[in-house]
Parts: C-alpha cells; structure tokens; sequence
C-alpha cells in the first residue's frame, strides 16, 4: 500500500517538515492569522495614541490660555463658550 504513493511522500523528512509548517502555520497560538489580527490592532493602537497626543496639547494650550492673565480669559470665554456682557449682542458667523 505505502508503494502506490509518491516518493516524496513516503519519506519521513518530507512529510515531517509539512506537519511541521501545518502546525506553525495554521494551529500555533502564534499562527499566521493571531499575528496579523495583533500587528493591524496595533498600527490602530498607535493611531490612537498619535490622536490622543495631540487632544492633550490642544488642552493644555487650552489650560495655558485660560489661566494666564484677564484678557486671554476673557477671550478664551467668548470664543469658546460664547460668554457675553450684559448690554452684548453676539452674531456667529459659520463658514462653508
């Protein structure tokens, strides 16, 4: 019966290295499959991490704005929260 199959096949190095290959590639917990799920979880990981990064210099320039002195206080509070004085009228302009 082992005649009637290919050479290759019948030696043991051969079919040896394909189970081997086989389990690497497919059954690991290392698999092919695990590792590029894990390094494309990891470039969104560092995207995010990119974006964070620059939401806390936008509030620390923020930060830095609102506790310097009464003019940039003032003009943090009417840009951002749009504050008023009494006897104000404000019109918001939206761009395009």
């Amino acid at each position: 019966m082992l005649k009637k199959l290919p050479k290759p096949v019948r030696n043991f190095y051969v079919v040896s290295i394909v189970i081997f290959l086989m389990w690497m590639l497919l059954l690991d917990s290392n698999n092919l499959i695990a590792r590029f799920q894990l390094s494309s979880k990891l470039n969104a990981l560092e995207n995010e991490k990119e974006y964070y990064q620059d939401k806390i210099k936008e509030v620390e320039k923020d930060h830095d704005e609102l506790f310097g002195d009464n003019e940039s206080l003032e003009k943090f509070a009417r840009e951002k929260y749009l504050m008023k004085k009494e006897k104000e009228d404000i019109y918001i302009v939206v761009e395009k």
